[in-house]
């Protein structure tokens, strides 16, 4: 597990992440021609717990979803 420091939205803050969810989010972010940030951004915008859980969640939704339409 890896601590992260990021600024989100003019805020510093930071988040702890194996580097597999890592990797996940900034492979998510490519495919979607966005900013690793932008995308972090988006999903904290979204929160209901804390970041580095809703990113974990995020990252199995989209996994779930590209799973379910193939």
């Amino acid at each position: 597990m890896k601590k992260h420091s990021l600024v989100i939205q003019g805020h510093a803050t930071s988040v702890s992440l194996e580097e597999e969810f890592w990797n996940a989010l900034k492979e998510i972010a490519y495919n979607r021609n966005i900013s690793l940030i932008a995308l972090i951004t988006d999903i904290d915008a979204q929160r209901t717990t804390n970041l580095s859980s809703a990113l974990r969640v995020f990252i199995l939704k989209e996994l779930q979803k590209n799973t379910s339409s193939n």
